[in-house]
């Protein structure tokens, strides 16, 4: 088999690369491992660049671009209490995953109703791809509402909690 026969079976789609990129630097994932068949890659992500490494072949994607911290919205109103969220601020779900309240079962929750809480407060830990990813308030305030229940699924951007902000 030919060099470049090797390398049309390691191919890759640049623009599936940059996207699971930018989708790292997102979710803040240091590592990404993919598999099909034979290939196997995985997706680093270090201080300088986010790279590729595959058997026989191995590009770059475009290096890391500090996120700004999403800004919480405020949460849609359900069904008739319009205003029994007027004035809160959701905290939204950066990910697909998993919602958790504590760091383990049967520990004490992160946050509860009436706790205060900073920017940089663990409110709850949503579970991606098997990796444990710890969210912060991203605002102070008081916590009005939890939204889920502990092991539900969630969706990117669904609120997680309702805060009364300072």
């Amino acid at each position: 088999m030919t060099q470049d026969a090797k390398n049309d079976d390691v191919a890759f789609d640049i623009d599936q690369v940059e996207r699971l990129g930018e989708i790292m630097e997102r979710f803040d994932l240091r590592e990404v491992r993919l598999s099909r068949g034979d290939q196997k890659w995985t997706l680093r992500r270090g201080a300088q660049e986010t790279f590729v490494s595959a058997p026989v072949a191995t590009a770059a994607a475009p290096a890391p671009v500090a996120a700004a911290p999403a800004a919480a919205a405020p949460a849609p109103a359900s069904g008739g209490g319009a205003d029994a969220n007027a004035g809160l601020v959701a905290i939204e779900s950066p990910a697909v995953g998993t919602f958790y309240v504590a760091p383990a079962p049967g520990e004490k929750a992160f946050v509860n109703v009436g706790d205060r809480v900073s920017h940089d407060t663990t409110v709850c830990i949503v579970e991606a791809m098997k990796t444990m990813n710890p969210i912060a308030a991203g605002v102070s305030g008081t916590i009005s509402k939890v939204v889920l229940k502990d092991g539900d699924s969630v969706e990117f951007g669904q609120a997680l909690f309702m805060v009364k902000p300072d």
